[in-house]
């Protein structure tokens, strides 16, 4: 058997394994929530993958969970000594099959094509499934990660709510968790020397290159923003155009400025999200509450974007007579992955592979503050994330096992 045949199989097994969880049937996306059942059983096998190959099990005081080679737990590890690899195993709403879980399969596949070669370690080996990343139950990307890294507070954390009004630490310890441990962990994260994701490409640059596997130099800063239009609610078939206080013009009017400034300044804002009150088809809203979702390849231009949009907003809202609100729930500024790891990373893979950006964020991102941080992406056809449509192919993929398992070897062997 080749290696890459040999690789393939591990990868396809697990990803076959993991697949349907969390699958709707009607859209043939995900639903994976945080400590919801679908995230249980996200998490059931994730322990049972490291315990089949013989590795240290434990979860984190923030619901993060580690398998460990080389250590019982992280309390075993010297001080930037150890070398984690991993990703995410939840989703956004019908989102698609690869981003997070592929970076968790592969960095498995990663180990069992080194036991294959017979690599010996030097070094500590962790894979980690970071809980929370995409935000989608709570509102806050990235939770798990940003407890860890000092980023969130426990009062912070505990302020989060879904749409149900579940507050985050009823819905951990309606999981089995204790919410009271949440916070820093900074001990943690002194044991990492290098974290190490791979991710599926969330654009079309590596297709277009015709590359299989690529480096990231650095996370667009990037923010969300929520903007609350109170008019006043009324009949919609009675009430004259010129009477009504309705917020959802103004909302719309708002999405197209968005859209504008962005083109404008070569950056992206979406809103992607709504909420509208009282929701009824033959009511004007009294509130619509709107998400925007905004990215830019630098701080200044960022700033510029949202404060063009908000302005718009507000303009429009004095012409409609709508009260405006709009708060910043998260936000992380740029992120440059460490020069020194990522050319390492460029050298044991031989120099030839491609180094782009990403307007994603991600947990390396959030740990870069902390902790030696980089990231492989494997190619993405379409281009499209965040979709049921989102696709890689498996040799890809296996291409990308590959990659990880040579840089893991770089890093932690002999």
């Amino acid at each position: 058997m080749t290696q890459e045949a040999a690789a393939g199989a591990s990868f396809h097994e697990m990803w076959a394994e993991l697949r349907p969880i969390g699958r709707d049937r009607g859209s043939g996306g995900y639903r994976r929530y945080a400590w919801t059942g679908a995230d249980a059983d996200c998490r059931s096998w994730f322990r049972a993958q490291a315990e089949a190959r013989g590795l240290a099990y434990e979860t984190d005081r923030n619901g993060n969970q580690w398998a460990w080679l080389g250590a019982q737990t992280y309390e075993d590890v010297l001080a930037g000594d150890a070398v984690v690899t991993g990703s995410h195993l939840d989703s956004v709403p019908d989102g698609g099959a690869f981003d997070g879980p592929l970076g968790v399969v592969s960095s498995f596949a990663a180990l069992d094509e080194l036991r294959a070669r017979g690599a010996r370690f030097a070094r500590p080996l962790a894979i980690t499934n970071f809980g929370d990343e995409e935000g989608a139950r709570f509102g806050l990307a990235c939770v798990g990660s940003r407890l860890s890294a000092g980023q969130l507070t426990k009062e912070k954390a505990y302020e989060l709510r879904d749409a149900d009004g579940i507050r985050l630490p009823e819905a951990m310890e309606a999981a089995g968790y204790d919410p009271q441990t949440i916070g820093a962990d900074p001990e943690r994260l002194a044991r990492i020397g290098a974290f190490v994701e791979l991710h599926v490409e969330q654009g079309r640059a590596l297709d277009l290159s015709g590359d299989r596997v690529g480096i990231a130099s650095a996370i667009w800063p990037h923010g969300r923003w929520r903007f609350d239009f109170r008019g006043e609610a009324n009949h919609a078939g009675t009430t004259r155009l010129v009477d009504r206080r309705d917020p959802m013009i103004t909302y719309a009017g708002t999405v197209l400025a968005a859209r504008a400034e962005a083109a404008l300044a070569g950056a992206v804002a979406t809103f992607g999200k709504i909420s509208v009150e009282p929701n009824g088809v033959n009511a004007i809203p009294s509130l619509v509450r709107g998400w925007l979702d905004s990215r830019a390849a630098d701080q200044a231009t960022l700033d510029t974007v949202v404060t063009a949009i908000e302005k718009a907003a507000r303009e429009r809202a004095d012409q409609d007579g709508i009260d405006l609100d709009v708060v910043r729930e998260s936000f992380t500024p740029v992120v440059e992955f460490e020069h020194a790891l990522r050319d390492e990373l460029n050298r044991i893979l031989g120099g030839a592979v491609p180094v782009l950006g990403t307007g994603a964020g991600h947990d390396a991102g959030i740990l870069s503050a902390a902790v030696p941080t980089a990231m492989l992406f494997v190619r993405n056809p379409t281009g499209v994330s965040h979709s049921p449509r989102e696709f890689a192919a498996e040799d890809d993929c296996v291409a990308g096992v590959l990659a990880l398992a040579d840089v893991l070897e770089g890093l932690a062997c002999r």
